[in-house]
């Protein structure tokens, strides 16, 4: 637990196990949408108990990852209880995530994902315009960012993200939640994906009907409100405190 939320779910014995509904969903994406065995160049914003890496570790072998966690102790902790598998090729850097992807070089990234949080939300300089920018500068063409946005039942929080992503150079975004929260019947996490390629929407729903509990695929039309009339944030307001990562 963090913040009154829960951070992970890590069966070490089956890095497959994705027991949250929202990371089978970020998972269900990358497998559509980054069809193929290879391995991918994978950045990740928040580390927490590792279980996105552990899971691309496992089926994309070889897959070389980058962590940006600041929290060096939660780190060190889940290391020694969770430790990672043989052969992995995941590196956790002890930095923040603007910081961290302001280090990296440009179209060195297949997938970048963003899942950081501050009291139960995306941080509000992960989410405005100059951050999201440097992710689309640190993403190689055909590449894919995938947030997990926690939001209330209005959905307008998501509304700004995706049309910062958009106003960044990845012009293609799409949301994906399960059906009670895509409905707006609560509070809850929903997945951004953003791209400067088109996505393929119906080999993603197909890949989002396999899950075992009913989810929604929403396409970033006029004609949907989550992203019809959003505007991006040029800069976040001051924060009263630091934020935390999973």
């Amino acid at each position: 637990m963090l913040d009154g939320f829960p951070q992970s779910h890590v069966n070490p014995d089956d890095p497959l196990d994705l027991a949250f509904e929202y990371v089978a969903l970020a998972a269900a994406a990358i497998d559509a949408v980054l069809a193929g065995p290879g391995p991918l160049r994978v950045t990740h914003v928040g580390g927490a108990g590792l279980t996105l890496p552990r899971w691309i570790a496992a089926t994309r072998p070889g897959s070389p990852q980058i962590v940006l966690e600041p929290d060096a102790a939660l780190t060190a902790a889940v290391r020694e209880r969770l430790p990672l598998p043989r052969g992995h090729r995941i590196r956790v850097r002890a930095v923040d995530g603007v910081r961290g992807v302001a280090a990296l070089r440009d179209g060195s990234a297949d997938l970048l994902i963003i899942d950081a949080f501050d009291n139960g939300r995306i941080p509000a300089d992960l989410a405005a315009l100059p951050f999201l920018t440097d992710c689309a500068r640190v993403l190689a063409p055909d590449g894919l960012v995938v947030v997990n946005i926690a939001d209330e039942p209005d959905g307008r929080y998501d509304d700004r993200v995706a049309a910062g992503l958009r106003a960044a150079g990845l012009v293609h975004t799409i949301l994906l939640a399960t059906t009670d929260i895509a409905k707006g019947r609560r509070f809850g996490n929903r997945i951004l994906l953003g791209s400067e390629r088109a996505i393929d929407v119906g080999a993603l729903s197909r890949r989002v009907r396999q899950l075992p509990w009913p989810a929604r695929v929403f396409a970033p039309r006029p004609a949907r409100p989550f992203t019809g009339d959003a505007r991006p944030s040029p800069q976040p307001p001051p924060m009263e405190r630091g934020w935390r990562v999973r």
